[in-house]
């Protein structure tokens, strides 16, 4: 079977304090984007699950997040079987655009119908929180606006699609350390005029805060894109290092693609897409 796992762009994203469980608690709106993996998933007789993939800085094996996806399906239903499992990477790791996730919830799902075990989204949902706290939002991969640690989803409604150019500098932020680093610092909350009005939403991160006083490149492109007369508005996704820029109506983020390139050098990794899908 074969699947399209897309990534997430977090509109806003709110860190409420650290939980009893080690986690921390947040709200954050999330957008599935056209940008996304391929999964190819065959079951078989057996146990062993096996991971591939084109892009060889992901882990394959039981430590790959679509494995231990795989091992967590057979535990909640009983089933014992073998899989394969072939992911063609098309969003980068460690950018905050939830790829792993979102390749977890696309074998969860895939799993579910191979079985026809009819295992509803709510309990998809309770097995993915398992797994991490962005993978319950992959598995409608629908506007949503998500709380507690991730797991509690409730849909949004969006009014329009955004054109968004995807721009991440060649390093990776890790998330755990950008919790930290937003936990030690007390003294870098983000202030209210960060936010930026689309009309209907308005554009927030508070993790922006710590990963930009460690990664200085960030603020500096960041500021860059909101002085381009084309950007509405733009952000970190998640915990970075991914920046975004959304597009004004009639605005080329092809033609704005090509000018950061210019401005910044070819080590950028871009993509254009549309969100939500």
């Amino acid at each position: 079977m074969k699947l399209r796992a897309p990534g997430k762009v977090n509109l806003q994203l709110r860190v409420l304090g650290r939980r009893s469980d080690g986690f921390h608690e947040i709200e954050t709106l999330m957008l599935p984007i056209s940008l996304a993996d391929e999964i190819f998933v065959e079951v078989f007789s057996g146990a062993a699950v096996g991971v591939s993939c084109d892009d060889p800085d992901v882990p394959e094996g039981e430590s790959n997040l679509a494995a231990k996806a795989a091992a967590e399906f057979s535990r909640r239903t009983g089933l014992r079987f073998g899989a394969r499992i072939a992911i063609r990477k098309r969003i980068p790791m460690g950018a905050g655009l939830g790829g792993g996730s979102s390749d977890a919830a696309a074998v969860l799902v895939a799993l579910n119908s191979i079985f026809e075990t009819r295992l509803g989204i709510e309990r998809l949902e309770e097995i993915a929180a398992i797994l991490g706290s962005d993978v319950p939002f992959f598995v409608r991969g629908q506007p949503a606006m998500c709380r507690g640690r991730g797991e509690i989803i409730r849909p949004f409604d969006v009014f329009e699609k955004l054109n968004l150019l995807l721009l991440k500098p060649p390093f990776a932020v890790e998330t755990p350390w950008a919790y930290k680093a937003w936990a030690a610092s007390s003294s870098l909350r983000a202030d209210p005029e960060d936010e930026q009005d689309l009309g209907w939403t308005k554009i927030f991160n508070a993790l922006e805060r710590p990963v930009f006083e460690k990664f200085l490149m960030l603020p500096v492109m960041k500021d860059w894109l909101r002085q381009q007369p084309e950007v509405r508005a733009a952000a970190m996704s998640g915990s970075g290092s991914t920046l975004f820029a959304v597009m004004r109506e009639g605005g080329s983020a092809h033609d704005l693609e090509e000018r950061l390139k210019v401005e910044f050098g070819e080590t950028l990794w871009t993509a254009v897409c549309e969100a939500p899908l």
